[in-house]
């Protein structure tokens, strides 16, 4: 079922801190169920911590083939589910929401009652040939579309969502608190809003020329303290960061009334916002985890338009069997190091 015919391989993290390469075989679709032939899939923090045991429980299951970000091609589809889907470019939602609960009715998806179940945390996922997942999930793609770059459609999905609620409006000051893939996929998203000021606030200069160019009107390189090097006066800040400091730093830009959106998730127990600063300046704070259908098409729509370039963020495509080096990179994160995708 993978290039060539030939038997296809698999990630299996056996438990933390184990993992091998295993053959693979792909899982025939069942009544609403797609075949994903895998292209590409992206290697993020939370596979790192899937590997070292840092996930919180009940957020994963061992033994798993990891991967959630990921992009690829349909294979085969099982009965109820459109014929016309065979062939088609696409990207996948990864939660397995239950579509019933109230949450789920209300396209509160991220928020299901019946529990968490996601791919590559708690159902097999695509660092694999292979991956099959309910049809419903999908995303088709334009057939030109560039699935390499495609396979970031995953992080856009959060930070589209992330977008969606900070509803910048044309004119408004915006900045974005963090230049990884995440504050980069948020530059673009809150540019194409044409705001009147659009900051990207990062702790080091390297991705100040890739910020610039992918939409940010200036860069701010931050000292780490306690903020008060910051400009200020913001309408809406979007933080990718995940750190409480990154946190505290994104409320101190924003003006009286402003809205703060915390899309990066810091370590638990972290000292982060002040309650008091954000009553008596009436800052109104929205959170991010997981992407919900609406946001998943707002990402896919922004891409397929030319609005969404994930392409200049990708720095690596590695083997599946450099699971481990792709982990590493990700921990070292060193400065020329961006996106790094694994390639079955």
């Amino acid at each position: 079922m993978s290039k060539g015919g030939v038997p296809g391989e698999a990630v299996l993290v056996e438990a933390p801190g184990t993992h091998r390469l295993v053959r693979h075989e792909p899982v025939p679709p069942g009544p609403g169920e797609a075949l994903v032939r895998v292209h590409a899939c992206g290697i993020c923090g939370s596979d790192r911590e899937i590997l070292r045991g840092q996930r919180p429980d009940g957020y994963v299951r061992y033994p798993l083939v990891p991967g959630h970000e990921w992009s690829g091609t349909v294979l085969a589809v099982g009965p109820g589910v459109p014929g016309e889907l065979v062939g088609r470019k696409t990207v996948g939602e990864g939660f397995r929401n239950c579509q019933v609960c109230a949450r789920c009715r209300t396209g509160e998806t991220t928020l299901c009652t019946a529990g968490y179940e996601e791919t590559g945390f708690t159902r097999p996922g695509a660092m694999a040939a292979t991956l099959t997942l309910p049809a419903r999930l999908l995303h088709p793609l334009p057939d030109g579309a560039d699935l390499s770059a495609a396979a970031l459609l995953e992080p856009a999905a959060c930070v589209a969502a992330a977008a969606l609620k900070a509803d910048v409006h044309p004119g408004e000051r915006a900045a974005v608190v963090g230049t990884g893939t995440l504050g980069m996929l948020a530059v673009q998203f809150l540019a194409a809003s044409s705001p009147a000021e659009l900051l990207a606030v990062g702790v080091h200069d390297h991705r100040r020329a890739l910020a610039l160019g992918l939409g940010a009107g200036g860069f701010h390189v931050r000292d780490g303290t306690d903020g008060t090097d910051l400009p200020g006066g913001f309408d809406v800040v979007v933080e990718t960061a995940g750190s409480a400091a990154a946190a505290r730093e994104a409320a101190a830009l924003l003006r009286r009334g402003g809205r703060l959106v915390l899309a990066g998730i810091p370590g638990p127990g972290a000292a982060g916002l002040d309650p008091t600063d954000l009553v008596v300046r009436q800052i109104t704070v929205l959170t991010v985890f997981g992407a919900p259908p609406a946001a998943w098409a707002h990402a896919v729509r922004a891409f397929g338009a030319g609005l969404l370039t994930p392409a200049p963020l990708i720095t690596h495509e590695l083997p599946l069997r450099d699971f481990g080096q792709a982990i590493e990179l990700v921990e070292a994160a060193a400065p020329e190091t961006g996106k790094v995708l694994l390639r079955p």
